[in-house]
């Protein structure tokens, strides 16, 4: 009989084949062992990992979450197939959001324009905001995605826009250097056409209606 792996190795095992993250009592129910040996040994096996010449994967910590994933610095060298990629325009409109969480679609509007409506739809498709009604308007906000996106400690949306403001600052940057950025990468951001609030909110609902029958039709695929 085989003898038994050590922790460290069983843990590297399963944040590979798991294709998500999980919380440290997950890890422990899964494999029997106790969370202080867990939480120990996921901590070694992370100084471990990064100190692996030449290695190809790390695993992060995210919001008490622990996942494995490629290095960064190795995502431009994959096929686009497999890395994953999110066009920079999405990802710089998601770290506006981030920035002033929670945000009110409207005011998303007023940066951006009309076509802050179609980035909202696709960051949600992407699973990187929340988005929920409120009043007239919708309530933007991060999620746990976003956050191991972004390779950021916290998933509360406060904790989120604190941690994304601090990084903004040290790069000398503001709300409207993200939005400028944005629209250097789309023309048609900032957009001055002029919609009534009504008939914005009666295009969103329709969009709405047909994103979340595409949802549909992808569960039930």
């Amino acid at each position: 009989m085989a003898d038994e792996p050590e922790l460290e190795t069983l843990l590297e095992a399963l944040l590979f084949c798991s294709g998500d993250s999980r919380s440290v009592s997950q890890i422990s129910e899964t494999l029997g062992r106790s969370v202080e040996d867990v939480t120990t040994s996921l901590e070694s096996l992370s100084k471990t990992m990064k100190r692996r010449r030449g290695g190809a994967l790390q695993i992060v910590n995210v919001g008490g979450r622990w996942s494995m994933e490629v290095q960064p610095k190795l995502s431009s060298f994959l096929p686009a197939e497999l890395r994953g990629d999110i066009p920079e325009r999405l990802q710089r409109a998601a770290a506006l959001i981030a920035y002033h969480q929670p945000m009110i679609q409207s005011d998303l509007v007023e940066m951006m324009g009309q076509i802050a409506y179609e980035y909202v739809r696709s960051l949600a498709r992407l699973g990187l905001i929340d988005r929920r009604r409120k009043g007239n308007s919708r309530r933007l906000v991060t999620t746990r995605r976003f956050a191991e996106r972004f390779q950021c400690p916290a998933v509360e949306p406060a904790k989120v826009r604190t941690w994304f403001r601090e990084q903004a600052a040290a790069a000398g940057l503001n709300s409207a250097d993200l939005v400028e950025s944005i629209r250097v990468l789309d023309p048609n951001v900032g957009d001055e056409t002029v919609v009534d609030s009504d008939e914005a909110d009666e295009i969103d609902d329709e969009s709405d209606e047909e994103f979340d029958a595409e949802l549909e039709g992808e569960v039930h695929t």
